[in-house]
């Protein structure tokens, strides 16, 4: 008579082990490999283009830039809407006279303080108090307490607007056409200055009006 004990370990020793055939994924790790395979064919392009543009909007939309240094407590660069100018202080564009293929580059602020060059406006002197009808102005003004003058309908009172540029920096200022101006040396060493036309201007034609400004 056989064992029962000896039959019930022999039929759980020769039982086989029963493995799964398949392993089931977590859910994140199926969503991986869904994406990545989507990124791998052609349609996903245009997607990943859209996505590019949507990051570069964002960076751009929220970028905030560094403000300009300052000098001495106060702002590199000043713009002064009213006088419509903007100045900066003279010693942050020190560069030299070159030339190559292309042409010529100079700094007139330091290529005129290097060659000692005399001032244009003496110390009390005025230049401008003129309106242009058919020309454009820019201007470039240094070396000197130099007041400009600008005319701006906007402002009520006066009628213009005005700007004290320091001896120590540059001013670039837009006059446009039919817009009196006027530049008034306040210091006791002379004032250096630029202007440019887009148009040949002709003194004695009835296109430029004269002393504006009486108080001039």
């Amino acid at each position: 008579m056989a064992n029962p004990r000896r039959a019930i370990a022999l039929h759980i020793q020769t039982q086989p082990l029963s493995l799964p055939t398949t392993t089931s994924l977590p859910p994140h790790s199926s969503l991986g490999l869904s994406v990545l395979h989507f990124l791998k064919r052609p349609a996903s392009f245009p997607f990943l283009l859209s996505l590019f543009v949507l990051l570069t909007w964002l960076s751009l939309r929220f970028h905030r830039p560094t403000p300009p240094p300052s000098l001495g407590g106060r702002p590199a660069v000043v713009h002064d809407p009213q006088a419509n100018l903007v100045r900066f202080a003279a010693e942050l564009h020190p560069t030299p006279i070159a030339r190559d293929g292309r042409g010529w580059l100079l700094d007139p602020v330091a290529a005129a303080r290097d060659a000692g060059l005399p001032g244009q406006i003496q110390p009390g002197g005025l230049r401008g108090n003129h309106r242009h009808h058919t020309c454009n102005e820019t201007f470039v003004i240094w070396g000197a307490k130099t007041k400009f003058r600008l005319e701006n309908a906007d402002i009520k009172d006066k009628g213009y607007g005005e700007a004290i540029i320091a001896a120590d920096e540059v001013g670039i200022i837009a006059s446009t056409r039919s817009t009196a101006h006027a530049l008034i040396n306040m210091d006791v060493q002379p004032t250096f200055f630029i202007g440019c036309q887009d148009t040949p201007i002709n003194p004695n034609s009835t296109n430029t009006d004269y002393k504006v400004w009486k108080d001039l």
